[in-house]
């Protein structure tokens, strides 16, 4: 039986009617056409379906869409203010911090929920803070320069 649910995504409320077993991930892919929202694994292993739920980084593939009721959602389409990135966009493009793509947004995610809560974070926290994110590419230096830069501009929500 379906369940109607509430919730923010991007700025924007929406009103759905949704399995009670249906991912947050799914519904923003499936439901409100968000793509930026990557399932790589589907098992909590890979980190690419990370988004923001109230400022905290969460793995869209385990999430339920019902927890996510009366909640604030953040993906990677809601970062950029018009055509301004985020911080934190800006800053994986100037250090070379992306190359296929895949992981990009998940990265991206985390980095801004770990800003979030702590605005000026050590390297050591940068990787704790991404030890859920895999990239097969980057070889995580350029990523965790890039947050550092970020960190070091003042980004906030």
């Amino acid at each position: 039986m379906k369940q109607t649910i509430k919730l923010k995504v991007n700025s924007e409320l929406f009103e759905l009617s949704v399995e009670p077993r249906k991912t947050l991930a799914q519904v923003l892919r499936d439901d409100l056409h968000l793509m930026g929202t990557k399932v790589g694994c589907n098992v909590g292993d890979c980190g690419a379906c990370t988004v923001l739920v109230d400022g905290i980084a969460v793995l869209g593939c385990l999430t339920l869409a019902v927890e996510a009721q009366d909640k604030d959602v953040i993906t990677i389409e809601g970062l950029a203010s018009g055509d301004r990135l985020d911080p934190i966009q800006k800053a994986f493009i100037d250090y070379g911090a992306i190359q296929c793509g895949f992981c990009t947004p998940g990265m991206i995610l985390s980095a801004k929920g770990l800003l979030h809560k702590n605005p000026k974070p050590t390297r050591e926290e940068i990787k704790e803070a991404i030890g859920g994110n895999l990239c097969r590419c980057t070889g995580y230096v350029k990523i965790i320069d890039a947050i550092e830069k970020a960190a070091q501009e003042g980004v906030s929500l």
